[in-house]
């Protein structure tokens, strides 16, 4: 019975509760517009698309194609059987497997170099090579594996948190989640 009841904010004489309102809306719609924008940027990242356009005139053996990025770094780039399975040296032009060496090499070392920095590190160079293996296989030819090789000189880092980013990138990057049909193994050493 003679308990007080505190009056709510908005009865306050000194008119605090209606600035506060306004303050208050205004950090909600800020609030509001960050959330936006974050849902916007997670859906970008969800939905982009990166193509490449192929165009083949000829039989297997004996036709050739050529390979254009949306990028521009290949440009109408030649490939054929002889590019393939004849000439490695490259300068007759690419193939398929090559590409995803490239593809694979490139996402494993920034999927690496984000790991090792949410560790607090940042690589002076991270230097790896993707050997994809092309043979027999049931069916025919195909990828029978793919083997990473990898130099990197991360400042500070132990070898344990070294050996456990690289293990999480070979994993988990893009491209090794796309490759998981085949085998995926690393050779990974730290350089001074």
């Amino acid at each position: 019975m003679g308990s007080s009841v505190a009056e709510p904010p908005c009865a306050r004489s000194d008119g605090a509760w209606g600035l506060r309102r306004r303050t208050d809306l205004a950090n909600l719609k800020l609030a509001k517009s960050s959330v936006l924008l974050l849902r916007i940027q997670q859906t970008r990242r969800t939905i982009m698309i990166r193509s490449s356009k192929a165009v083949w005139t000829g039989s297997g053996k004996e036709g050739n194609g050529k390979l254009t990025s949306t990028s521009g770094v290949l440009k109408e780039t030649p490939y054929s059987f002889h590019t393939r399975f004849v000439s490695e040296d490259g300068k007759a032009g690419t193939n398929p497997e090559e590409l995803i060496a490239a593809a694979h090499a490139g996402c494993f070392t920034m999927k690496l170099s984000f790991l090792l920095g949410n560790k607090g590190f940042t690589p002076d160079e991270l230097d790896a090579t993707s050997e994809v293996k092309l043979g027999p296989v049931e069916g025919g030819t195909g990828i029978t594996g793919i083997h990473l090789v990898l130099k990197a000189k991360v400042p500070g880092v132990s070898q344990a948190d070294f050996d456990a980013c690289a293990e999480d990138a070979k994993v988990n990057c893009p491209i090794s989640q796309v490759l998981k049909a085949v085998p995926i193994t690393l050779s990974a050493s730290l350089v001074k």
